[in-house]
């Protein structure tokens, strides 16, 4: 008779705690809930819900679903600041100004906060470092609803938004200042990114109407790619510039709208529990994502989502009758 081992090429183990990255397939057992366990593909996205915000309101965020921060945001005008360990928020030391709309790159640990409005449109930045934000130079131009995107607070990318018009403006942050390079090729508020420095996705947002507009951002200059679905704008980001998420938004009402994208084109998707925009936006591609804060039907909202798309390693328990 075949053996487990022979088949899948490992024993079963015990652990204490689920292993960080099993293999698809892995079964194990879990020696403190007393439950076996198995890796599995999902084949059905959707949302779940997760911890909720210690304060409502309209929120910026970044980092991952199991370790995000969420920070600025409105009703009242806040510097209020919140990190995420996958269960649950915990408030910690606010933005030096407080502020609303602002735009976001990095991670929980090592983020940029940059522009947004007191009112009126600022351009302050400020650096996280984990622990606490300390400002640093200025954008170039001041604006609100752009749209960010960067590894950490040393390397990140700052784009479109609202100054006097919508804007078409990109700037590069360095880790000490920001440098204006090649523009978008549509001006836009409101607009959403995901991405590295080298390799952004800029997406939706408001020019003359909303807009579905997406470009790609390969380090030097922006192209044009396939539109969004639903044009819509004030939605919020996550993923990569291959492999992204486009969470909510505002089309004369709030949206519960999802579309993932797979580095050429968008599809629907499962659509929120809770329609919202100006919401933060977590994660690190288009199966695992975290939605949390924004502006729902009637009034600002702290309710976290968490994303599971198809194709994602989940781990399940197996029950036996």
């Amino acid at each position: 008779m075949s053996e487990y081992k022979g088949i899948h090429g490992g024993k079963i183990q015990n652990f204490t705690t689920n292993p960080d990255n099993p293999i698809d397939g892995q079964v194990w057992y879990n020696e403190t809930d007393g439950n076996w366990k198995v890796s599995s593909v999902t084949t059905v996205s959707s949302w779940t819900t997760g911890g909720t915000m210690n304060s409502a309101r309209r929120v910026e965020g970044t980092g991952t679903q199991t370790a995000a921060l969420g920070f600025g945001g409105t009703p009242p005008v806040s510097g209020l600041t919140e990190s995420y360990n996958g269960t649950s928020w915990t408030e910690v030391n606010d933005l030096n100004t407080a502020r609303y709309e602002v735009g976001a790159a990095g991670t929980q640990t090592s983020a940029l906060s940059f522009g947004g409005a007191t009112p009126p449109a600022v351009a302050v930045t400020e650096s996280w470092n984990g622990t606490s934000w300390t400002e640093v130079n200025d954008l170039n131009t001041a604006r609100y609803q752009a749209g960010g995107a960067g590894s950490d607070n040393t390397s990140a990318l700052g784009f479109g938004g609202y100054s006097t018009t919508q804007a078409t403006l990109t700037e590069s942050w360095n880790g000490t200042s920001w440098t204006e390079v090649n523009d978008l090729n549509t001006g836009r508020e409101g607009i959403v990114g995901c991405g590295i420095q080298p390799a952004a996705l800029a997406f939706g947002g408001l020019d003359t109407g909303v807009t579905a507009v997406t470009e790609s951002w390969n380090g030097t200059s922006w192209t044009e790619l396939n539109d969004l679905n639903t044009a819509r704008r004030l939605s919020a980001g996550a993923g990569t510039q291959t492999s992204a998420l486009c969470i909510g938004g505002y089309i004369g009402s709030v949206q519960s709208l999802t579309e993932t994208w797979n580095g050429t084109s968008w599809s629907e998707d499962t659509d929120l529990s809770t329609a919202r925009n100006q919401l933060g936006g977590a994660g690190t591609g288009n199966t695992s994502a975290l939605a949390f804060g924004g502006n729902a039907a009637t009034a600002a909202t702290a309710a976290t989502e968490e994303w599971t798309g198809a194709g994602a390693s989940v781990t399940e328990t197996i029950t036996t009758s």
